[in-house]
């Protein structure tokens, strides 16, 4: 068995942070503590929307070069599941969600969709956006969780989920409760919380404590800047992304980090979501 332990000279010498950290590591080595899974990075393709109308396949391509491991979709552009689930095996990426809009998940519609996700190997299904009067009202926060609920229980023998995506509005107060904590207070577990980090924010809301309130649900958590310089990308604003990755990684459960980029500055879209993707390999994902 090979020796690992460190002299205090080279404890000194790394430093009392460096050498905490790896102290620290070699502690869970020798216990049979597994490292914690790393999360992989997905882009949102809203964010490149016009790109893909113009040219689905090249934006695919270059997504996936510039290190992109899976995307999620807000529409089709016209092309079937199969047709897009090949353009995804071809270039190497996974879907890793919808946006699919709450009609695609009632009645009738519910098999069909469920269906096209399958195809694109998606498990969650993210509602993006709902009416206001739908979380207005403590009453109704708790009627549209429990429709939430209904649905969730309805695919969960897929292998797959039923979310809501943050938006701004979302962040209004309802009493003492933001609408956002109140309708996922009334949610199952099972109902993902897909927060938007930006748009909290931008709305009044914290998304730290949302995140650590609401254990496990964070599946797939989308990541945009707030603050900052005109169109600032990931990591050049205010955003306090130490604290996400943090919360994500220990109580949040995600599976996913999104990046959504909605303004770009003096970039196209394409080159502030490899921005993005950049500063999240510098911040060490």
């Amino acid at each position: 068995m090979n020796d690992y332990r460190l002299s205090r000279r080279e404890v000194l010498h790394l430093g009392a942070g460096a050498a905490g950290a790896v102290l620290g590591l070699w502690r869970n080595v020798l216990a049979g503590v597994p490292a914690a899974k790393r999360i992989p990075i997905g882009l949102q393709l809203y964010s490149v929307r016009e790109d893909c109308q113009k040219d689905l396949p090249r934006v695919l391509e270059a997504v996936a070069k510039m290190g992109y491991e899976g995307v999620e979709f807000a529409g089709y552009y016209g092309r079937s599941a199969k047709e897009l689930r090949k353009l995804l095996d071809q270039n190497g990426l996974r879907c890793c969600g919808t946006h699919t809009g709450l009609d695609t998940l009632l009645g009738d519609a519910l098999a069909a969709t469920v269906e096209f996700n399958q195809i694109l190997g998606n498990p969650y299904l993210i509602v993006p956006w709902m009416a206001h009067e739908k979380l207005v009202t403590v009453e109704a926060c708790k009627k549209t969780a429990q429709l939430f609920n209904e649905l969730a229980e309805k695919v969960k023998e897929k292998g797959m989920y039923v979310g809501y995506h943050a938006h701004a509005g979302d962040f209004q107060k309802v009493g003492d409760q933001t609408a956002w904590d109140l309708f996922f207070s009334f949610c199952s577990p099972q109902v993902v919380m897909q927060m938007d980090v930006g748009n909290c924010l931008g709305g009044g809301g914290d998304p730290y404590a949302s995140i650590e309130k609401f254990p496990g649900r964070s599946k797939t958590i989308h990541l945009k800047e707030h603050g900052g310089p005109p169109g600032a990308c990931i990591g050049d604003g205010q955003v306090d992304w130490k604290r996400v990755f943090q919360l994500c990684e220990t109580v949040g459960g995600t599976q996913w980090y999104i990046v959504e980029q909605e303004a770009y500055g003096q970039r196209t879209p394409l080159q502030a979501v490899q921005r993005c993707l950049e500063n999240l390999k510098k911040m060490g994902k």
